[in-house]
């Protein structure tokens, strides 16, 4: 079976996250991908970020009605800052006849030389990189398979600024996310 993960804050997932899971599973034949939201990610700082459960539930609410799109919490299952060699490791031992592909946009293609022992991950994993407009990567270095899909351009900090401003996030977000952070009062100007 081939997984592709997909990792990230998720604050919120947005309709850019969807089509690009969506796109990669189909150009790259995968079986499934899996969300991975992040616990607290080496680059964030974890203040910033919205409380795990609330993450986890708009997540949940935005795959729900694909059966190919799962979601794992397993960035959830240790304290600490995450480290995607870390989750690798814990995934290949728990799924051992599983393929997996670590998807990434074409940005963080050229930051792969500063992940965190990114020569062991490399020989661990294949890479799936999403090409972006203005991005020229050098994929030689690592093992990536470098593929365009549609996109939808979008930032999650800026619909939660928006947000934040009283804006709706309608079209932008899937409509059971846009009522479930309308509900909670996420993102709202304190």
């Amino acid at each position: 079976m081939k997984v592709g993960l997909l990792g990230g804050t998720f604050d919120p997932p947005h309709l850019g996250h969807l089509a690009l899971a969506q796109g990669v599973l189909e150009a790259c034949e995968l079986d499934e991908v899996w969300f991975m939201p992040s616990h607290r990610p080496p680059h964030k700082n974890g203040s910033d970020i919205t409380e795990n459960h609330h993450r986890v539930e708009m997540v949940q609410r935005a795959i729900e009605g694909n059966p190919k799109f799962k979601v794992t919490l397993i960035e959830f299952e240790r304290n600490g800052r995450s480290f995607t060699i870390d989750t690798i490791e814990i995934l290949k031992a728990n799924y051992p006849d599983i393929d997996f592909h670590f998807i990434i946009g074409g940005d963080m293609i050229e930051d792969l030389p500063n992940w965190h022992r990114i020569d062991e991950l490399s020989k661990m994993i294949s890479f799936i990189g999403v090409n972006r407009p203005g991005y020229h990567p050098d994929k030689e270095q690592y093992e990536v398979s470098l593929i365009d899909v549609p996109q939808i351009d979008l930032s999650s900090s800026e619909i939660r600024r928006d947000l934040s401003f009283g804006k709706s996030g309608r079209y932008l977000l899937p409509e059971s996310v846009r009522i479930l952070i309308e509900e909670k009062g996420l993102y709202e100007s304190k």
